[in-house]
């Protein structure tokens, strides 16, 4: 699932699109580009732990692919590039079908998230050998000067490294649907892990509620207090002097 306030790195930034309308497009493609290796990766990898482990029900429906199209929902997915906030189609796994269904449980969760930091370091490789600039939306740069190609590329770059990293810390959020639950499911002894798995069809709500937070709280709480901190630890630690 990708976090709302993903979408500020295009709405909310439209002023691109008139001061700099080639650093805008470059925004949009590289925001195309973190929905498929990100939200297509991060199911895959899902669906191919939880192959590798022994449940083959992904293999059965042809979930174990990287074919864009297995993992494209029509709503949850278009729903992304409109309102910023979506998903892919989750993958169907059973971890019952596993040699220890918790453990099982615990890895083919974490997969999911662990994938997106894995595009987000490659992407930043560039950055961090200082190949090439790292530009975020947010950059001055964008607006004030005439961006070259190496501004761009780091521009697309760069938001590849922030869209997965927002997207694999939002997922690891301890809160259904989210692949944080079933971590921490995998985690907790068993009578705490039943306890926990009741929170469940409340989850989406509590999401939802995470997400409004900045509208209930005037800005003094929200989402991007929670995973704001470790996004850019993250950042500091893939970008390492060019952070």
């Amino acid at each position: 699932m990708l976090p709302g306030y993903a979408r500020i790195m295009i709405l909310f930034n439209l002023n691109l699109l008139f001061h700099s309308p080639l650093a805008f497009v470059i925004v949009v493609a590289a925001f195309g580009a973190s929905l498929l290796t990100g939200l297509i990766f991060h199911e895959f990898c899902h669906a191919a732990v939880a192959d590798a482990l022994g449940d083959h029900t992904a293999r059965r429906l042809g979930r174990l692919t990287l074919d864009p199209r297995a993992h494209y929902d029509p709503l949850w997915t278009t729903a992304i590039f409109l309102f910023g906030f979506g998903m892919a189609k989750p993958v169907p796994v059973d971890p019952r079908n596993t040699r220890n269904p918790k453990v099982g449980l615990l890895l083919i969760a974490l997969a999911g998230p662990l994938s997106n930091l894995a595009v987000a370091a490659v992407a930043a490789i560039p950055l961090r050998l200082g190949l090439l600039p790292p530009i975020s939306v947010f950059d001055a740069r964008l607006v004030a000067l005439a961006p070259t190609v190496p501004d761009l590329a780091g521009l697309f770059l760069t938001t590849v490294v922030l869209l997965n990293l927002q997207l694999g810390v939002f997922n690891l959020l301890p809160i259904p649907p989210l692949d944080g639950s079933n971590v921490l499911l995998g985690l907790l002894p068993r009578d705490l892990a039943v306890q926990y798995a009741r929170l469940q069809p409340w989850g989406f709500g509590i999401l939802m509620l995470l997400i409004s937070a900045p509208f209930l709280t005037n800005g003094a709480f929200g989402l991007t207090t929670i995973i704001g901190p470790p996004i850019e630890w993250l950042l500091a630690l893939v970008l390492g002097p060019a952070f």
